[in-house]
């Protein structure tokens, strides 16, 4: 017997609808706890490296090589430009992570994306990082987030589909940082 997946925008849907009726069954199957180790390296230059994580009830053991990522400066914020700045890679993780929910909210409600291309701006003023002004962020004060999406789905409702973004809920909502310094 030949069986086909049932495929939408890249996504398994089917495996999808699984995981949905699991996670029902067992909401504790849905707590995940993600994990990175960061080194200083110089100046504003570190390197996090990600590999294992917790989720569907254990340990993940499916990952066999270890993520890197690195974050540095420009010159002119005295680095070396070795990598993206920590505020560029909260804006990819954002991007990256309002597209998915959307192409993963799209295909499981049979919505069809061929194309989607997001391009995000976040707007800061180092005046609250140099502590020149106690009333200035020292994040950013917006940012414009613009998906260019080849659907046949209306843009409110892709609008709606991404605001699933786990990334996006952690940006618009606080989220509690707790640090702890060990000497």
């Amino acid at each position: 017997m030949i069986t086909t997946e049932n495929i939408k925008n890249g996504v398994n849907v089917d495996q999808l609808v699984e995981t949905v009726g699991a996670v029902q069954m067992n909401p504790e199957l849905a707590k995940f706890k993600f994990r990175a180790k960061n080194n200083w390296i110089d100046g504003g230059h570190c390197v996090s490296s990600i590999k294992s994580f917790y989720g569907v009830g254990a340990e993940d053991q499916s990952r066999k090589e270890t993520f890197t990522m690195e974050c540095s400066h420009p010159e002119v914020l005295l680095g070396h430009n070795e990598a993206a700045t920590p505020p560029e890679v909260v804006l990819h993780a954002l991007g990256s992570c309002l597209t998915g929910a959307m192409v993963y909210h799209a295909a499981a409600n049979g919505i069809e994306i061929e194309a989607a291309e997001a391009s995000l701006e976040g707007d800061l003023d180092l005046q609250g990082f140099l502590g020149l002004d106690p009333q200035m962020r020292k994040g950013f004060n917006g940012i414009t987030f613009k998906l260019k999406v080849k659907s046949d789905a209306t843009p409110e409702q892709l609008e709606e589909l991404a605001k699933f973004s786990p990334v996006y809920d952690m940006i618009t909502n606080p989220t509690p940082v707790s640090i702890e310094i060990v000497k």
